[in-house]
């Protein structure tokens, strides 16, 4: 029994002190701290700063507005001209309008006059050509009547009843009355001529030409209608081209008269170089935030340790205070004097981590847990090598 109790006393106290060396001998490194990339925010144009009340330190959304910069001294002499040229080009367009309004309504009120003249002039032509017909007709009864009368003078003068004289008298009236009925039927034919021409429009005998003043006056209003219309579709292209350039010139203002400053990542207000109220010039350095997205592990190891690890070897990180765990990779090994690779890190490598070799973790997990993210700055232990504790740990999470 006594042998036996030895012998469990023995192998207990291997154990453990295979458990403390382990533990101790395995790699791992002293100052592993949880960090992440910082972008730096430079002012788009010059001009006076604001800020949105900024806290170092406060969360951040990716496009969230953190601020503005306006420049009253930005030159807006170009976008005055093209306005100036707009309102000339607006006013020539109204003048056109205003021109072929007027030509429009003259043309109207013409054409309501060419219309009544038309049917006036049309029953003064039915009235002529009526009264040529009445005439026409007299003359064929008085024609009726001498040829009767030299009839009658002509049996008188054969029985010595009337004189010769009486009947040539007679027989001149007759004459005259048959060229008389063939002036009134050439009147009448004309008159004919005339109302068939007018009912197509064609009004003969008014002047130099065929219609009448109104309608003349509207031919000559319609080519001015014609050049007007043409005008007033090129002031309007003129006005499309100019309004294109006149928004262009607005919106090239815009940018450089006035810019949001937007958070570009999701992270934290890391640094702020300036203050709000200050004039800034373009270029120029605001603020610095920490990409939350870029979350890594960086720390430093003896040089056995770094000589035994590879790109793309498993790791385990675990932050100080908590019982989990992280796997982890390696996706860095920048050796001793790594101070270049931190300038653009949130958290800067100590003096003492520069002469140690340095490492930089990808640890998947920190991204997924809304505690430690983004808990920049917190410490811990990372290590490379199984553990005998290892199962434990495992069993525990």
């Amino acid at each position: 029994m006594r042998l036996a109790r030895l012998t469990i006393g023995v192998l207990l106290v291997g154990l453990a002190l295979f458990v403390i060396i382990g533990e101790h001998l395995a790699g791992a490194s002293a100052d592993a701290v949880i960090n992440a990339r910082l972008t730096t925010a430079r002012a788009p144009i010059a001009g006076l700063l604001t800020f949105d009340a900024p806290v170092l330190g406060a969360r951040v959304r990716a496009g969230q507005t953190l601020g503005f910069i306006d420049d009253d001294l930005a030159n807006s002499s170009r976008l005055s001209d093209l306005a100036d040229e707009r309102a000339r080009a607006e006013a020539e367009r109204a003048r056109l309008e205003g021109a072929l309004g007027s030509v429009r309504e003259a043309i109207a009120k013409l054409q309501e006059r060419a219309n009544v003249y038309q049917r006036e002039r049309q029953e003064q032509m039915k009235a002529e050509l009526a009264a040529s017909k009445a005439a026409e007709q007299a003359w064929q009864a008085q024609i009726h009547l001498y040829q009767h009368m030299l009839d009658r003078a002509s049996k008188l003068t054969t029985t010595g009843a009337e004189r010769m004289s009486e009947l040539e008298q007679a027989e001149s009236r007759l004459q005259v009355a048959e060229r008389e009925l063939e002036r009134t039927q050439a009147e009448t034919a004309a008159a004919q001529v005339g109302l068939n021409a007018g009912g197509r429009g064609v009004f003969l005998g008014d002047g130099y030409n065929d219609a009448p003043y109104s309608e003349q006056r509207i031919s000559e209003l319609r080519w001015q209608e014609s050049e007007l219309t043409t005008a007033l579709a090129a002031q309007i292209a003129i006005l499309a081209a100019q309004r294109e350039r006149l928004d262009a010139e607005r919106l090239r203002f815009t940018r450089t008269s006035h810019a949001n400053l937007s958070a570009n990542v999701n992270g934290i207000l890391w640094t702020l170089m300036t203050t709000g109220g200050e004039r800034v010039e373009q270029g120029q350095d605001l603020f610095q935030l920490v990409d939350c997205d870029s979350t890594i592990v960086t720390l430093s190891v003896t040089e056995s340790t770094y000589n035994t690890l590879t790109h793309g070897q498993r790791a385990q990180f675990r932050p100080t205070g908590e019982t989990r765990v992280f796997d982890a990779t390696i996706i860095r090994l920048a050796g001793p004097g790594a101070e270049g690779v931190y300038r653009n890190l949130a958290v800067a490598a100590s003096p003492q981590h520069l002469e140690r070799f340095d490492v930089t973790l990808a640890v998947p997990g920190l991204l997924n847990d809304n505690e430690l993210r983004c808990a920049i700055g917190r410490t811990g232990r990372a290590f490379f090598e199984a553990r005998p504790l290892d199962w434990l740990r495992q069993l525990w999470q």
